[in-house]
């Protein structure tokens, strides 16, 4: 009788090992094929996302491959792109310290509040697109600016609109 009951509990010990085996294997199986999926999908989404970020910046100094060459191949005008970009910006920002606002804002200071640019982007060899606001009113302004054999630059507003309030 004991044997017998040793028997039955070793089959049955047996049995649930087997079963355990294959419910965790068929679960590790599972769980990968589930990886493989998200790692599939992020691939997809990644190659998404990197099409979106060059098609967001196809108008760019950076991406902009004849605009680049015009200070290249421009003896007068050869400048590091690099640092050319960030320059011209803070240049242009630096004119948000006027006290009647940043004049390439394209707007006039309406009540108290000054226009002032917040965010800029080079697109090409010559212009520039930027927000404005003086807290109330928004708007954008294209800005032609040009590079002066010294470094410095010089700034036109080309055109300026500003949003409706709502």
């Amino acid at each position: 009788m004991k044997k017998s009951f040793l028997l039955y509990l070793f089959i049955l010990v047996l049995v649930f090992n087997i079963f355990t085996y294959a419910y965790y294997s068929k679960q590790v199986d599972f769980q990968n094929s589930q990886i493989e999926k998200l790692k599939n999908k992020i691939k997809l989404k990644e190659v998404d996302f990197n099409s979106k970020l060059q098609e967001a910046n196809y108008f760019s100094l950076e991406n902009n491959k004849k605009a680049q060459n015009y200070f290249i191949s421009n003896p007068y005008q050869k400048r590091e792109l690099a640092t050319l970009v960030p320059k011209i910006q803070e240049a242009l920002l630096k004119f948000n310290e006027n006290s009647n606002g940043n004049p390439y804002a394209g707007q006039k200071k309406i009540g108290n509040n000054k226009f002032i640019i917040n965010k800029t982007k080079v697109i090409n060899h010559r212009w520039i697109i930027a927000e404005f606001n003086d807290g109330e009113n928004w708007g954008e302004v294209l800005v032609k600016y040009f590079v002066k054999e010294d470094n410095t630059f010089t700034f036109e507003v080309n055109q300026s609109l500003m949003f409706p309030k709502k």
